[in-house]
């Protein structure tokens, strides 16, 4: 039996509301890069009120994607829809495929990569939702600025680096 309880209601009407969200599969993605990634922001922090952020992520052929970190106000969580890349757990390097799900904790240390020749697709769930989007389209420019300004981007995007 479970020890878990529901959190108090939010909703206190009595005829529920019309407020659902829907995105085509069709909708073309927010960002793309000439790499063969692009990121489709399917539900940010914001558009759920800060209950999660969920986005699904395309990685190109031999994409590195980020090294070993953690976050100290997020959970991640990985949902392979296609293709095959490696996860670290925080001890070793796991083949992710079609179907295969990671959850990495608030402080879990983790990483992604695409090491095959062909492309993945994934989902990536954040909880509770936080302004992913800007790390996601400032992030490439960060990274090559480098130093302090680099160092400063990650720690206000709850992203601390370890094996650097």
């Amino acid at each position: 039996m479970s020890h878990l309880t529901y959190p108090p209601p939010r909703y206190l009407g009595e005829g529920g509301e019309v407020n659902a969200t829907f995105r085509s599969a069709a909708a073309e993605p927010e960002l793309s890069s000439g790499t063969g990634n692009r990121t489709h922001y399917l539900a940010t922090g914001e558009s759920t009120g800060g209950e999660f952020g969920l986005y699904k992520v395309e990685m190109g052929p031999r994409s590195p994607g980020p090294s070993t970190h953690f976050h100290r106000s997020i959970s991640e969580s990985f949902y392979i829809l296609s293709g095959e890349m490696q996860l670290f757990d925080g001890e070793r390097w796991i083949t992710g495929r079609e179907g295969d799900f990671l959850y990495v904790p608030v402080g879990g240390l983790h990483a992604f990569k695409n090491t095959s020749d062909d492309p993945v697709s994934l989902l990536l769930l954040f909880s509770p939702g936080a302004p992913r989007e800007d790390y996601f389209e400032r992030v490439a420019e960060m990274t090559r600025r480098g130093g302090q300004e680099l160092e400063d981007f990650r720690v206000q995007h709850d992203s601390f680096f370890v094996d650097e």
